[in-house]
């Protein structure tokens, strides 16, 4: 139920998505890992992140995936990968540290999902394609 209403969200922001992965996985050599859901348009993707109740190790967990995304998914290659994480429950201080670490934040309010991030907010690009 995420995908498609972050799909929409997205695409508030500038991002127009082509393309929406529910989830995706790889298995390349000793390296394995998976996202979902993946939101790609042609010149950037969302990789996003989905926890229940979202912490700190969740979101270091992410970065540490978003840095080998282009390893894992070569055919990327070329195409800047942002990183964002959904929770149903989102600490306050949580929320800051993801802010910080360059992801966008997704909170849900009633039946409603929403962006946190401020319109100030600059999401990092990951992997190969930084900078």
């Amino acid at each position: 139920m995420l995908a498609p209403e972050a799909a929409e969200l997205f695409q508030q922001r500038g991002i127009q998505v082509h393309e929406v992965h529910r989830e995706v996985s790889v298995s390349r050599g000793t390296m394995s890992m998976g996202f979902g859901p993946l939101l790609v348009s042609d010149h950037e993707l969302v990789a996003i992140q989905t926890s229940s109740k979202l912490s700190v190790d969740d979101i270091k967990e992410h970065a540490q995936r978003l840095q080998r995304f282009h390893l894992a998914f070569p055919h990327y290659q070329g195409i800047r990968v942002y990183g964002a994480v959904a929770g149903m429950v989102i600490p306050d201080e949580t929320a800051r540290f993801a802010y910080r670490q360059g992801l966008f934040v997704l909170g849900q309010s009633g039946e409603t999902l929403s962006i946190l991030n401020d319109a100030n907010f600059r999401p990092r690009a990951w992997g190969a394609a930084d900078g």
